[in-house]
């Protein structure tokens, strides 16, 4: 078996890239609004919404999908190249497309498909990136 090597820091870095980046595409400069509209939420109900718990456990997953990603890229030759197709492969791959099936049982919108699996697609290339290059 080949020596695996993970760099914590990057990981680290990796999981508060999805609040970054979660930051932003879930902001009004990209679709907050629309995000809202097709989940049918009101500013109540999203005001009602307790933080500590919504992002203190968005960090967590993050950190499992992160560590995940690291050791699938854990190899010597890893390159970014390769950490950016494999954020790919497994974003799109399995994550984006379990995403899909799930929602056409529950009937969403095509529009609501495309917002949550943009936001997935991103984040895994980018991670991929960053667990790539910070070697």
């Amino acid at each position: 078996m080949e020596n695996i090597y993970i760099n914590h820091i990057a990981v680290f870095v990796c999981a508060v890239m999805s609040l970054v980046i979660g930051g932003v595409w879930w902001s009004p400069l990209l679709f907050a609004k629309s995000w809202q509209r097709e989940n049918g939420l009101t500013d109540e109900q999203l005001a009602k919404a307790n933080p500590l718990k919504i992002f203190g456990l968005t960090f967590l997953l993050a950190l499992i999908i992160s560590y995940n990603l690291a050791f699938f890229l854990g190899a010597p030759g890893t390159t970014w190249q390769w950490g950016v197709a494999a954020g790919l492969l497994a974003g799109v791959g399995w994550v984006v497309t379990q995403f899909i099936i799930i929602a056409l049982f529950e009937q969403r919108s095509w529009k609501y498909m495309a917002i949550n699996c943009g936001y997935v697609t991103v984040y895994f290339a980018v991670i991929g990136f960053i667990l790539g290059i910070w070697r």
